[in-house]
């Protein structure tokens, strides 16, 4: 045998009470509620005005403001990236190259597909550079005149 038991119609004894309890209370409520957050719950419950408009509101959407022209230099940063970066914003405008420790050495390393870089740098770069690939840094030859010899055969000064 299958008893089905079935949901009365209406609220339950307990929940009417305690609605009750709540209405015959809600003076005393409000007030703790408004003494704990300072006056904050009895200002929430207040119908606020919606701001209006005056006048005509025009939104203009569109992009940043045009950039000056790129001032290009090279730099080679603390991880060993020889990046073309723009001076005026600062960004970074081409990867050019790492420098790598072989051994004891610090080695120039050419962003090309031969030396296996997934984003090499254009051919006529690799071809004005391609003298610089595997050049060794010492105390003879720095990362600063490294950088600046790969501006002066770019151009990049």
């Amino acid at each position: 045998m299958v008893e089905i038991i079935s949901k009365r119609d209406g609220p339950r004894r307990e929940d009417l009470q305690v609605k009750r309890l709540i209405e015959q209370n809600r003076s005393t409520i409000v007030r703790l509620a408004d003494q704990i957050s300072g006056g904050g719950y009895s200002a929430s419950r207040k119908p606020r005005q919606q701001p209006k408009a005056e006048g005509l509101i025009i939104h203009v959407g569109g992009s940043t403001a045009p950039a000056a022209d790129a001032k290009p230099s090279i730099q080679v940063t603390m991880n060993g990236r020889v990046i073309s970066k723009d001076q005026n914003t600062g960004r970074q405008l081409h990867h050019i190259g790492d420098i790598r420790n072989r051994g004891e050495d610090q080695i120039f390393v050419l962003a090309t597909k031969q030396n296996g870089f997934f984003s090499p740098v254009d051919e006529s770069i690799a071809e004005a550079l391609a003298d610089l690939d595997g050049s060794r840094l010492a105390a003879a030859y720095t990362e600063e005149q490294l950088a600046s010899d790969i501006g002066a055969k770019l151009g990049i000064n």
